[in-house]
């Protein structure tokens, strides 16, 4: 088992109730950037525009935590749960959470 093992990548493709392009969609982005990164167990957060055909999702959100320890904190942190209920749950259309253990 190599030294990453350890490691959880979290990613989420989404997509959002906003007309694309629109200004409530810049926002929702940016704020999901400000919040979650304000967590400090997040590593190497990024956000990303979907760009296959493969799918119907519009963006996507990628983060890693160091443990399954950070994972939970992440999980459990105040501004995790505020963002997922004040914005996350009102804001997007659908959703599919992936998380990754190296092996």
């Amino acid at each position: 088992m190599n030294s990453s093992a350890a490691r959880i990548i979290h990613s989420v493709l989404f997509s959002l109730k906003h007309s694309q392009g629109s200004e409530q969609e810049r926002r929702f982005l940016e704020d999901g950037r400000t919040i979650l990164t304000s967590i400090p167990v997040v590593n190497d957060f990024q956000v990303f525009r979907q760009v296959s055909p493969k799918n119907d999702y519009d963006f996507g959100f990628s983060m890693v935590f160091n443990d399954r320890t950070d994972y939970e904190t992440y999980n459990n942190h105040p501004a995790h749960a505020a963002f997922v209920s004040e914005r996350w749950e009102q804001e997007v259309e659908k959703f599919l959470e992936i998380d990754y253990e190296a092996i």
